[in-house]
């Protein structure tokens, strides 16, 4: 059983000051902590308790005050680690095979809005508030133990007490989980997807033959011959359809796979010598190709069959997943694909169905927690950062069009390794005010503006930060709207 506050200590209430988080204010362990203001964009940790020792992990001014012991810290790194020792719920732990969902989060400033679409939607999904990939912690000038603590400090101002995940996303390099198991993540999104072959979608016989014959089967623990008698031939019965594995699909499966299969075990090895409590995602959602009911099944035996323990996979669906706005393709084919994988999932499993590039995909979230029945994780991104951009715009229209200027520019550098359709000669260049407060509505202006995060924050991240901070429960509103509209669809299938 998770640990939970203690009653709030009733005569720690008038040592609240304006400058409080009200909402943060627990008690645990002999002591009672709480965040305050200190300034625009900084603030402090403060706690009470009736033993000074109940403090030795953390780095502040320790006075005695009416009787207690009084602790006021800054909000650091090493202070966040403190805080995460003496409230455990703070702490990423494992999920399992509860619904999820992942709350991207590249500003470290959105926390407390993800918080609040939680406690509005009431439902029992789990959250990942600590989320990013290795490629936007670098644009964003971000450590792993940035985007840990950031979450730590907002879930803490918000006043969450439930189990909490940390997802350590699209890990493509063997130090990459050095570094962020090291930060104190506790899930792992293994991403060899510059591993797969997308040559072997459309490659002849012959070509396929030559491409499984130089896989490096000592690696992959097995040979061609034990590999096809394994898997040709065979019949997977799921609840109402049968998926048959004929040679010809599963070569090629593993001709497209194999590569990535033997790299992706070598960041699991990697990852469960460290012998920390993990749960590992397996993702190849950002291949070139949907990923086909025969390539699911061999994709997941193989690694199985490896000793890779994942507790979710995220296959490539059918379809569009842009960045940014709505799904592109035929729903009803759609539906099929989640149902066909979610069948799977629970024949080979269970596991989790993934759902990545999740933000703004409304018309797909019902579809998934039905076919899943609630087994999934929800991956969301870049969206809280769009919709902070809508603060930014409310409250200078000016710095907006700046920015706008600046991803228009930037445009090309900055939408790659992205899935886009935008066309940037739509967008106006001189907006009006009426144009600005429109542009994260408009697909054209929202896809640009979402992947220029990092140019942009680099020429005018202070002057974006002022705003977000002088307009603080703005930021948290909008946020906390878009995100109830994400999370409500999963409610009633939540478990």
């Amino acid at each position: 059983m998770s640990a939970r506050p203690d009653a709030l200590d009733p005569s720690v209430a008038s040592l609240l000051g304006d400058s409080a988080y009200r909402e943060s204010q627990v008690s645990y362990g002999g002591a009672t902590y709480w965040l305050e203001r200190s300034a625009p964009g900084d603030k402090l940790l403060v706690a009470v308790a009736n033993d000074e020792s109940t403090f030795d992990r953390f780095a502040g001014t320790i006075e005695t005050l009416d009787g207690k012991v009084r602790l006021v810290a800054d909000a650091t790194a090493d202070n966040a680690l403190a805080l995460r020792s003496v409230l455990p719920w703070l702490n990423p732990c494992r999920i399992g095979l509860h619904t999820s969902a992942g709350f991207g989060d590249r500003l470290g400033l959105a926390t407390p809005g993800h918080v609040h679409a939680l406690k509005a939607v009431a439902a029992p999904i789990r959250p990942v508030f600590a989320q990013q990939s290795i490629r936007e912690m670098g644009r964003c000038r971000r450590t792993p133990r940035d985007v840990l603590d950031d979450a730590t400090w907002g879930a803490f101002q918000a006043g969450w007490t439930q189990p909490v995940g940390g997802d350590a996303d699209h890990l493509e390099a063997l130090e990459d989980i050095d570094n962020t198991a090291a930060a104190g993540f506790a899930f792992f999104t293994l991403d060899p997807k510059a591993e797969v072959d997308p040559e072997a979608e459309h490659a002849d016989p012959a070509t396929i033959k030559a491409k499984v014959e130089a896989l490096d089967w000592p690696g992959l623990e097995s040979d061609l011959a034990t590999f096809t008698k394994t898997y040709a031939g065979q019949r997977i019965d799921l609840e109402h359809e049968a998926v048959g594995l004929d040679e010809g699909s599963v070569l090629r499966a593993m001709a497209k796979y194999g590569p990535s299969l033997s790299h992706a075990m070598a960041m699991y090895r990697r990852l469960k010598k460290k012998g920390i409590d993990c749960e590992v995602e397996f993702a190849i959602d950002e291949t070139d190709y949907p990923t086909k009911p025969a390539e699911h099944v061999v994709v997941v035996s193989e690694l199985k069959r490896l000793g890779m323990n994942f507790i979710s996979f995220a296959p490539r669906f059918v379809g569009r997943f842009e960045k940014g706005v709505e799904y592109i393709g035929e729903l009803d084919e759609l539906r099929r694909d989640f149902e066909i994988h979610a069948a799977l999932a629970r024949a080979l499993g269970p596991y989790k169905l993934s759902l990545h590039s999740g933000s703004d995909k409304y018309s797909t979230y019902p579809l998934i927690a039905e076919a899943t029945r609630g087994v999934v994780h929800l991956k969301t991104a870049g969206t809280s950062w769009a919709e902070a951009l809508r603060v930014i715009a409310q409250n200078d229209a000016d710095l907006m069009r700046e920015i706008l200027t600046l991803a228009l520019d930037s445009f090309e550098a900055n939408r790659k390794s992205y899935h886009l359709s935008c066309d940037p000669t739509r967008i106006p260049g001189n907006p009006t005010d009426d144009e600005v407060a429109r542009l994260m509505d408009v697909a054209d202006s929202r896809q640009v503006l979402h992947v220029g995060y990092g140019a942009i924050l680099e020429e005018f991240g202070p002057r974006m930060y002022q705003v977000w901070n002088d307009n603080e429960e703005e930021l948290y509103g909008v946020i906390a709207n878009h995100f109830v509209k994400h999370l409500e669809p999963f409610a009633a299938r939540a478990q």
